[in-house]
């Protein structure tokens, strides 16, 4: 992606719909006047009287035992420098957007116009009986260290200064793996450290509190070695200043177990690397560009163990990793401080996970098999679901030990299945589908490439390696659509089915239409006419391999779009129906729906078809269905012909395919409710199961639902899918949008990946 347009589209995504990233929203009833009167007068009265009496029950009545501040001056935005407050705010709500989507953790960013450190201290405390939290951002050194240290000592709320502490917990994760890998003990290694801010001063204290020695660290500022005999160092960089008499970076690094790099990129080359001792440790942290490229490190020598900040490598130290669990357990126990103690136990805590077996959904996300400790693998991945799950317990734990915690946590598994059931806030589903769609991008035919969201979708996909995006339509009025909307295509293949240069490639993907359908009493010539149009020109790349997948239908209605598909590539072998799927992305996990787009009226075997495809479909996608038939009737409540339809396709399911977790006929209230479930009929397979998968007795009713849900809940959606044809072929509804194109290609391209 060219700057130009990285710079667009960070704009656009910004302000497209509602401006900004994260918005407030009530979490109880307000629509009747009754309601009303509780929030607000004359009902609020009661909760702050008992405040008042108490001022621990904030933590019952209000928000704030959930609450955080990420609170900034704007003086030290990364790669931006001192930008001032206002234009420091989307850094803070895209922090604000981190907390929430990793530990359900709501946020206000208050971004502060105030330089001064006694100012500044005073309206973080004078707003602080809001917040359950603290957590400060891109605030300038040395200021940042005495604001810290100060509301640490004048405040009763966990505080964290997470420029500083957020990569002091990952890379102290990393570098216990990395020295255990390395068969090194951290109180004998030589480590130099090529910054001297606030992350790499923390970073230093953490990694003395783990056991390395004064002695053996040598930091570097810009003007070179910082050493005990330079005049004019600051009181913080005296901390940290040595007596060896060294004074580059290329000095300091010979012999050296340990580089850690927070400073800018390429400052560090091949030749340095090479004079460091066996099994180095290079952790190259300077964001986006880092202090040596992976590739030239890696190709220095083969001993070394490397980490970047990066996504694109192995061992991304990122602090995502930490900030999120550690104010959640910081949080649930409503701890005074985060001290050292809750520190170090993050750091053990996500350095033991990357030691433990890797969940086949990270390996899935990652395209791996085999994702596990080593030299490529020292540190967790961004998404893996255990680090709500095993560090916000080990910062609660660790609070609770020293002393910290106003509140007790006497059930650890409890509180685990309660940290689990809020990972479902997070739609990991896209993410790990993408993470997927990355490692191993397929070829994409985009049928309708004369549109501009087609075309919008395309360059996203492009960019980001989703997908190979081939586009189909008349070429001059793409290449001028390409320009006048500055979209980054170049090199994207583009073909028009009408050119006559390509008469050959029409001819031979005629006749072999010809060979499929002359039964069906289509001619030579009419085969060979048709692979003019675009769906069935595409639906041949795909069939004869010129192609992986294929994407059509925002411009034309379903049926005609579909047809081609179905006639040049056909179903799987055993399907009988082929249906459609909508996936549905709610707060609690993806909801899938079928039958929403092919099946008008399907008789119980149609239903127990479609059930099949719906659950294998959802398999393949890593995660275990659970599949409620619904209809108006429950287990046989109300005798007509279409409930005892849903019934009698269930009756088969449970005979002929044991293995899929089915019940009904269910009505969909009982379907979503799992505790309604249980009480009511707790001989049902589905009592005490959260039911994600939805078979609708007719198109009407899947299709009004889906759409009913996605419009009034603001639900996202994926889909059409299409199930059981042969080959990777997907519809678009009329009109859909970019994200919603984007979405489609990035499932289509994982579907042409498994089916390889």
């Amino acid at each position: 992606m060219s700057e130009q347009r990285r710079k667009i589209e960070a704009l656009e995504y910004h302000s497209e719909g509602k401006p900004g990233k994260i918005e407030v929203r009530p979490t109880k009833p307000y629509s009747s006047q009754r309601d009303l009167a509780l929030a607000y007068s004359p009902g609020v009265a009661e909760p702050c009287l008992k405040i008042a009496d108490d001022p621990e029950d904030a933590y019952k009545y209000t928000a704030k035992g959930n609450l955080v501040a990420v609170i900034s001056n704007g003086t030290a935005v990364l790669g931006l420098g001192d930008i001032g407050p206002l234009a420091s705010k989307p850094v803070m709500e895209g922090k604000g957007l981190l907390f929430k989507i990793f530990a359900d953790i709501d946020v206000f960013d208050i971004e502060v116009d105030c330089k001064d450190v006694d100012s500044f201290v005073n309206t973080v405390k004078a707003i602080s009986p809001t917040f359950g939290g603290i957590n400060l951002e891109d605030i300038k050194a040395p200021e940042c260290f005495e604001i810290e240290a100060r509301l640490k000592e004048e405040l009763n709320i966990p505080v964290m200064h997470d420029d500083q502490h957020g990569t002091a917990i990952i890379s102290s994760a990393a570098l216990l793996n990395a020295l255990e890998i390395a068969e090194k003990k951290i109180q004998d290694v030589k480590i130099v450290v090529n910054g001297a801010g606030a992350s790499a001063m923390a970073c230093v204290k953490l990694y003395k509190a783990l056991g390395a020695k004064k002695q053996n660290i040598i930091m570097l500022d810009s003007k070179g070695v910082i050493r005990k005999d330079a005049k004019d160092l600051t009181k913080y960089k005296k901390e940290f200043a040595t007596n060896i008499d060294l004074n580059t970076l290329e000095e300091a690094l010979v012999g050296a177990d340990v580089f850690l790099g927070l400073s800018k990129g390429n400052v560090l080359n091949k030749e340095m690397v090479k004079t460091m001792a066996e099994n180095p440790i290079v952790f190259a942290l300077a964001n986006p560009t880092p202090e040596i490229s992976y590739k030239e490190a890696m190709s220095s020598r083969k001993d070394i163990i490397m980490a970047t900040g990066r996504s694109d490598h192995p061992n991304q130290v990122n602090n995502v990793l930490g900030f999120p669990f550690i104010f959640r357990g910081a949080l649930d126990v409503r701890a005074t401080v985060i001290n050292e103690e809750m520190k170090l136990a993050a750091v053990k805590a996500i350095a033991k996970i990357a030691k433990e077996p890797v969940p086949e959904e990270v390996n899935e996300a990652y395209d791996s098999r085999n994702l596990s400790f080593g030299r490529d693998f020292i540190i967790p991945k961004p998404m893996d679901p255990r680090l709500l799950i095993a560090v916000a317990p080990a910062v609660a734990k660790a609070a609770i030990d020293s002393g910290v915690a106003q509140k007790q946590i006497t059930d650890w598994g409890d509180y685990k299945l309660e940290l689990s059931k809020r990972l479902g806030l997070d739609n990991k589903l896209i993410k790990n589908m993408t993470e997927r769609a990355q490692r191993k991008p397929q070829r994409v035919v985009f049928a309708e490439a004369d549109n501009y969201k087609v075309l919008k979708a395309a360059q996203i996909v492009k960019d980001e390696n989703i997908a190979i995006p081939i586009l189909l339509g008349n070429i001059e009025r793409i290449n001028a659509l390409i320009v006048e909307n500055n979209l980054g295509l170049e090199g994207v293949r583009i073909i028009d089915p009408k050119d006559e240069k390509l008469v050959n490639t029409r001819n031979k993907y005629g006749d072999v239409f010809f060979k499929k359908r002359q039964r069906r009493g289509v001619t030579l010539y009419e085969a060979r006419h048709k692979m003019r149009d675009r769906n069935h020109f595409g639906a041949m790349m795909v069939e004869l391999g010129d192609a992986d997948a294929f994407i059509s239908g925002i411009t034309r209605n379903y049926p005609e779009t579909i047809r081609p598909a179905l006639q040049v590539i056909g179903t799987e072998k055993g399907v009988k129906k082929i249906a459609g799927m909508y996936i549905l992305i709610t707060k609690n996990g993806p909801i899938f729906f079928a039958d929403t787009t092919i099946n008008i009226n399907p008789t119980a075997q149609d239903l127990v078809d479609i059930t099949y495809l719906t659950a294998k479909s959802v398999e393949r996608l890593k995660i275990k269905p659970k599949v409620a038939m619904l209809s108006f009737s429950n287990f046989g409540s109300s005798e007509y012909e279409e409930s005892k339809k849903v019934a009698e396709a269930v009756k088969i399911l449970h005979k002929n395919h044991p293995e899929i977790i089915v019940d009904g006929e269910l009505q969909a209230n009982f379907a979503m409710n799992k505790e309604a479930m249980k009480e009511k009929f707790p001989f049902s397979k589905l009592a005490n199961k959260n039911v994600n998968v939805l078979i609708f007795p007719n198109l009407s009713s899947g299709n009004i639902a889906y759409k009913l849900v996605q419009e009034l809940g603001e639900q996202e959606a994926i889909g059409p899918i299409l199930l059981g044809l042969n080959k990777p072929v997907h519809i678009l509804q009329l009109g859909s949008s970019v994200r919603e194109i984007v979405n489609m290609v990035t499932i289509a391209s994982v579907d042409a990946q498994n089916r390889k």
